[in-house]
């Protein structure tokens, strides 16, 4: 099978590279001689594209595409996350189905369904928040919607959303070093004491749900992918920061403390025209002060997909790379 990539410089694609590249003749896109070195290192083949630029010939003889990429910083212009996306979704589903693409596996996120509620025992069939206050929520949403509809069995696309919560593990650039830092610099709190309930996804497990998802499931359709039952927040944090060489204190904050300042320095940025990240943001605030507890029964049903790691092993995998 011959797979398109986005996304290969970051966490999620570049994974999915280095575990099957051995199995999988795989493209993958490529915005500077950097990345080029980085994907071929990972064992596939750079083209030089961009998201709203791709074209057709770029991805001719492909069978399917796998789309990683996305604009994920947790403060930005709406029109950043729509122009990557959701416009960046809609340009390479159009060009993927002129190249006779037969199967594009989005990589979602349960965040496309928060407006800033708490989240206990959902499934696929909780709805889209296309209207939700925070941008990378709205935006995914958005770019959801259109990969779904997108599906078109009678010419053969098709599409399919694979969705983790918490991506952690070797590798991660974003939950592991932002911990590291405010915890070294003696600014890390525990929101409400830690005390919320989340699912996670381990990173070789949602590498495992993408390759599944190449072949199985129903166009159209969303799929949680986790590492199985839902864990308290502060338990594991504690233990993958410990796993990282790093001990988080015990200083604990009100979430309705957190969530305030959250929206007051958001106001403040933004009447300012402040370029700079506020110190928190309401999307981070309230994403991490509540429950989020998701089911993946579908998956597991429909991709037949089980956990490929434990969380024990993930750990394991982490410390050992924290070492290496």
């Amino acid at each position: 099978m011959k797979i398109f990539v986005t996304g290969a410089s970051g966490f999620v694609g570049g994974a999915f590279v280095k575990a099957l590249a051995g199995q999988y003749e795989i493209r993958a896109m490529s915005r500077s001689d950097t990345s080029d070195e980085k994907i071929r290192a990972l064992g596939a083949t750079p083209v030089r594209c961009e998201l709203n630029q791709v074209t057709a010939g770029q991805l001719a003889g492909c069978d399917a595409v796998v789309h990683c990429a996305a604009f994920v910083e947790e403060w930005g212009p709406w029109p950043a996350y729509k122009s990557m996306n959701v416009d960046g979704a809609k340009q390479l589903l159009d060009v993927a189905k002129r190249a006779g693409v037969k199967r594009f596996v989005h990589i979602g996120t349960e965040a496309a369904l928060f407006k800033g509620q708490p989240m206990r025992d959902v499934d696929e069939r909780y709805p889209l928040a296309l209207d939700s206050p925070f941008y990378y929520s709205r935006s995914k949403a958005m770019a959801e919607q259109a990969v779904r509809a997108a599906n078109d069995s009678l010419h053969g696309f098709t599409t399919i959303v694979v969705r983790p919560r918490f991506v952690w593990g070797p590798g991660d650039l974003t939950i592991l070093p932002v911990v590291k830092a405010m915890a070294e610099k003696g600014q890390f709190a525990w929101i409400d004491g830690g005390k919320a309930r989340t699912s996670t996804t381990y990173i070789g497990n949602l590498v495992h749900g993408i390759d599944l998802a190449l072949t199985n499931g129903k166009g159209g359709e969303a799929y949680f992918v986790l590492d199985g039952p839902p864990v308290v927040f502060r338990d594991f944090l504690t233990r993958m920061m410990g796993a990282a060489g790093i001990t988080l204190g015990e200083r604990s904050v009100p979430g309705f403390a957190v969530r305030a300042l959250a929206y007051v320095a958001e106001g403040i940025w933004r009447l300012l025209g402040l370029k700079s990240k506020p110190p928190m943001t309401r999307f981070t605030a309230n994403i991490m002060s509540r429950d989020c507890v998701l089911k993946d029964d579908k998956a597991r049903a429909e991709l037949g997909y089980t956990p490929a790691f434990t969380i024990d092993e993930g750990l394991a995998a982490l410390k050992a790379a924290q070492a290496a």
